[in-house]
């Protein structure tokens, strides 16, 4: 992937929303492979700093795409980030409400990688925005594809991740889901782990494949300092996951921020605003 190019495209308003306390709200788009992407963009109404605003790409965690809406989700995370000075671009994957393309996943296809580092290039092309300053925010999935763009990418500069599936392959087989009621973790039997192994060999069998696509398997080229967040009572994605990559990060001479959030869960719903606070200040630190 890195070896590709993700030029991304002009942001085009296709409508302008109701207004946020400080800042604008547009339905937006902009150009992934050739599908037409869409997302929420919003820009504050302060007076432009020299060079442009720092600006977020929004990754979402999974939702099922056929129920998921651009305006209905995510909204209290994206205000918080608006009113705090950023370009926010909360972007909809293929696939995702009236994205083009298929929703295949973001585990097995290289496709809403891409849709991600397009929408970094569409961000830096945009009038308003400080090309230089570009951070990113991902949730479960979200922080999935954080993880692995800033280790394809030079250009996103901080990243900060919501309870991340931030593992490494043969942990995403081995750990993450495990049948009920079993002290012994085992690998997934269905859809494109089986495919994956029918072609490649389980992780016991071909150890170097699964580490080279791993993005864990390249920390040493972070593009830039990661700040993880995490629940204990998350049933989504074991916290432990994140506690791991904090560790590997600093191992490898890395910045990583660790919080873990005791009997908070996958959403962080009760520890809210000082996950939020803590976000903003970390983006503040690198960003302006």
């Amino acid at each position: 992937m890195r070896q590709g190019s993700y030029p991304g495209s002009d942001i085009v308003i296709e409508k302008e929303l109701e207004k946020g306390a400080n800042y604008r709200r547009y339905y937006a788009s902009y150009r992934s492979e050739g599908l037409k992407i869409y997302g929420m963009l919003t820009v504050p109404v302060a007076p432009m700093p020299v060079g442009g605003f720092p600006a977020l790409v929004f990754l979402h965690g999974y939702v099922e795409p056929t129920v998921y809406r651009t305006l209905e989700r995510y909204l209290a995370y994206t205000d918080w980030l608006s009113r705090s000075g950023y370009v926010v671009f909360k972007i909809d994957l293929r696939g995702h409400d009236r994205s083009e393309g298929i929703a295949d996943g973001g585990y097995s296809t290289p496709g809403y990688t891409v849709d991600v580092l397009n929408a970094v290039a569409s961000l830096q092309r945009h009038a308003q925005v400080n090309p230089n300053k570009i951070g990113m925010w991902g949730h479960s999935m979200g922080g999935f594809l954080t993880l692995r763009s800033m280790v394809i990418s030079t250009q996103i500069k901080v990243g900060v991740i919501w309870a991340g599936l931030v593992c490494d392959y043969p942990d995403m087989f081995y750990r993450w889901r495990k049948p009920a009621n079993s002290a012994t973790p085992s690998p997934t039997t269905r859809g494109w782990r089986a495919d994956w192994i029918a072609r490649y060999g389980s992780p016991q069998e071909s150890p170097k494949f699964w580490s080279a696509v791993s993005a864990n398997s390249y920390l040493t080229d972070l593009s830039g300092p990661l700040q993880l967040h995490h629940g204990t009572a998350d049933t989504s994605v074991p916290w432990v996951f994140s506690e791991e990559l904090a560790d590997a990060v600093q191992e490898v001479g890395g910045t990583a921020e660790m919080y873990v959030y005791k009997a908070d869960n996958h959403n962080l719903s009760v520890s809210f605003a000082i996950a939020m606070t803590r976000t903003v200040k970390f983006f503040d630190t690198y960003l302006k």
